[in-house]
């Protein structure tokens, strides 16, 4: 007689259980093991019991095959659909990463009132049931739960108003790929809209409001919570009374599992949040990303997989409309340009910042900080409102050097550079925190420091006296500014850190841009270009806008506004040297036989010949772990993910069995890495 079964995902991040498993129902369970719910399920080999999800039922006729049973249903809500598994397992085969990972982002820890709540006001399940029906009670809490009305099942409309089909109107193309789900590479207009908004955030508001008006959801990422504040207010506007799902970490526990609940429902809804909404469980007509250039979109939990990548995965598996807006374009995202599979489209009429190349050849030796044409445009644009200034770093004065041969001051403990949290204090080091009393240089013996870089506090300070009558603002990490008013005032902001300000700011000055530009990374110019755009995108219309000290390629990008052109060479300068993003690059970290077994694996895939860099040591590493780079192109990254997640595998299951005779060697590896590894 056929037996049920249930195939389950272990939530386990042993890279050996990352498959699906049967067990057994038994027959007190079988009214509600249905496909999503979370269940206990027992492991012989260890001998407890571990969390899971059932991802489908069967049945099997063979009875003599010993099964091990469901030890519980720990509840009725499916919270994972079907559509969410698949995409999990998409983005954890491309990363060679698990899937359990992967939904680990995504899922939030159960909570049990909220759970119960949802059910009774006749949450849906992925499948379109509704309401707690009549399974049984769930094993957490027995106490009886209230049963609501079941939600309406037609749900109203929410018709996008006059001012939307404006908005998308400025965009040549848009409400095309909007309606026939397309791609598109979208450079937005870059500067505030009349009511104070950023234009940026009304489009993307406009574009989930005509997706929602169409019957369907909205995903919408963005990188940190004040792009996130900012949406959430373009949608209040725009789309006042819509069901927007809040998704970020600022939530609490009930609150964030209420809103994951909540995009479990058939009902159309538009989501916001950070990096991990990109996994909304929702029916996607519209998937876009904000700044897909923010480091804060790159994902540092393991399998790490960018929100980009995720959003291209759902695009081809739900055929939904996708959007990658910015003010620059990455070469990630031009690549895809030019390859077709995205479309670049622009403002109908473009309105550019006017942008002016100042030199810092009139700086005199005292350290001014600005040049005379930059001071003489703050000091008129401040006399009628607020002026923005961005500079490279935090604090008062993040680097020292030795006051006799300016040599750069160093720690004595750690070699990390010393710096000065106001003037006349105490040297301390910015890596191990260690104040330097009795410090002297190593080059010459001086014991005496000098002030060698201006942080946001000393700019700040500096632009006081300058500026007599006139507040000085800093917006930085240890001082968030979330808006500034239309009154005249100096705002020296830290990249990322510039707050919006009523109305435009009637000037912005970018300093430290050679310092910037200085940095040992890769996408450097890439990110000074996006951080330029971006202050010079919170400029009133017509106000200028000053870049100090830079010159170059990159300059010239912002000056012209042709940040895709410049992403365009960039692209076509890394080819040749098969940097990213023109080919992937993984990056395995072991010991030194685990790497070169995996390296031997993908031997077998006749990769090119410089495809391999290294193995090297791993400095300061003190258990000898060796580190390898393997570039290869995207037609083989399927082949390549896939070699390298089975070498994974057997490394760990090699040091199971040596358990207890050998150190931590296991193998790690990470796709599309770019920094600081090149």
């Amino acid at each position: 007689m056929p037996r049920p079964i249930a195939r389950v995902l272990l939530d386990s991040p042993v890279p050996q259980l990352d498959r699906l498993f049967d067990y057994a129902i038994p027959q007190e369970l079988r009214a509600d093991a249905m496909p999503g719910v979370r269940v206990r399920v027992p492991l012989r080999s260890a001998g407890r019991v571990v969390d899971a999800y059932v991802i489908e039922l069967g049945t099997e006729r063979d009875d003599g095959r010993a099964l091990a049973e469901l030890d519980t249903v720990l509840s009725r809500a499916r919270v994972l659909p079907e559509r969410l598994h698949a995409l999990a397992r998409r983005a954890a085969d491309r990363a060679a990463g698990s899937a359990s990972d992967v939904l680990r982002l995504i899922v939030p820890k159960r909570q049990v009132r909220v759970e119960k709540a949802w059910l009774a006001a006749g949450g849906q399940s992925p499948d379109g049931d509704r309401g707690p029906g009549s399974a049984g009670q769930d094993p957490d809490d027995a106490s009886e739960a209230p049963r609501g009305t079941p939600a309406d099942p037609s749900p109203p409309e929410y018709p996008a108003a006059p001012e939307v089909a404006e908005i998308i109107a400025q965009y040549a193309g848009l409400a095309e790929v909007l309606a026939e789900s397309g791609r598109a590479a979208l450079e937005a207009i870059p500067q505030p809209a009349p009511d104070g908004l950023p234009e940026w955030a009304r489009l993307l508001a406009a574009a989930a409001t005509c997706t929602l008006a169409g019957g369907a959801s909205a995903v919408l990422v963005v990188p940190d919570y004040r792009d996130l504040d900012v949406l959430l207010a373009a949608l209040d506007r725009l789309a006042p009374g819509a069901p927007v799902a809040r998704m970020d970490s600022r939530q609490s526990n009930p609150d964030r599992y209420r809103a994951y609940l909540r995009t479990l429902e058939d009902a159309p809804c538009i989501v916001v949040g950070n990096r991990s909404a990109a996994y909304a469980p929702v029916r996607a007509g519209l998937v876009a990303l904000w700044d897909d250039g923010d480091g804060l979109l790159a994902e540092p939990l393991a399998p790490g997989v960018h929100p980009r990548d995720v959003a291209l995965l759902r695009q081809e598996q739900e055929r939904s409309a996708l959007l990658f807006a910015g003010h620059t374009r990455t070469t990630d995202v031009e690549r895809l340009v030019e390859t077709g599979w995205l479309r670049a489209i622009t403002a109908v009429r473009r309105t550019l910042p006017r942008v002016v190349l100042d030199s810092t050849e009139d700086l005199d030796r005292r350290g001014q900080r600005l040049p005379s044409r930059a001071f003489l445009t703050a000091r008129e644009a401040a006399a009628t409102g607020p002026v923005l200034l961005q500079v490279a770093r935090p604090g008062f004065s993040p680097t020292l050097v030795c006051a006799s041969c300016r040599a750069p001051a160093r720690c004595t403990s750690c070699g990390g550079p010393l710096g000065a949290a106001h003037r006349g204090a105490t040297p301390v080091c910015a890596w191990c925190g260690r104040g330097a009393r009795l410090w002297a240089c190593g080059s010459c013996g001086g014991d005496a420091v000098r002030l060698a870089a201006s942080g946001s506090e000393r700019t700040a300070e500096e632009l006081g006296r300058a500026f007599p009558g006139i507040r000085v603002i800093v917006a930085d990490g240890n001082h968030p500014v979330e808006r500034v008013d239309a009154r005249p005032a100096l705002v020296v902001a830290t990249r990322g850190a510039e707050p919006p300000a009523e109305g435009g700011y009637r000037a912005v000055v970018l300093l430290d841009g050679s310092r910037m530009l200085q940095a040992p990374e890769l996408r450097i110019g890439e990110s000074c270009l996006r951080w330029w755009s971006n202050a010079a995108a919170l400029a009133a219309p017509g106000a200028p806008i000053h870049l100090v000290g830079v010159d170059g390629a990159v300059a010239r990008a912002l000056a012209t506004w042709s940040q895709a052109s410049y992403a365009r060479a960039e692209l076509a300068e890394r080819a040749p040297l098969r940097m990213p993003p023109s080919v992937r690059v993984a990056r395995l970290e072991g010991t030194g036989p685990g790497i070169r077994r995996a390296l031997d694996d993908l031997a077998a895939l006749q990769l090119p010949p410089d495809a391999v860099l290294g193995p090297v040591p791993i400095e300061g590493d003190d258990d000898g772990r060796e580190r390898a780079l393997v570039r290869f192109p995207y037609a083989e990254g399927a082949r390549v993910a896939g070699a390298l997640r089975a070498a994974v595998v057997a490394e760990a299951m090699g040091r199971r069995r040596a358990r207890g005779r050998t150190p931590r060697t296991t193998l790690s590896v990470r796709l599309d890495v770019t920094e600081p590894d090149l």
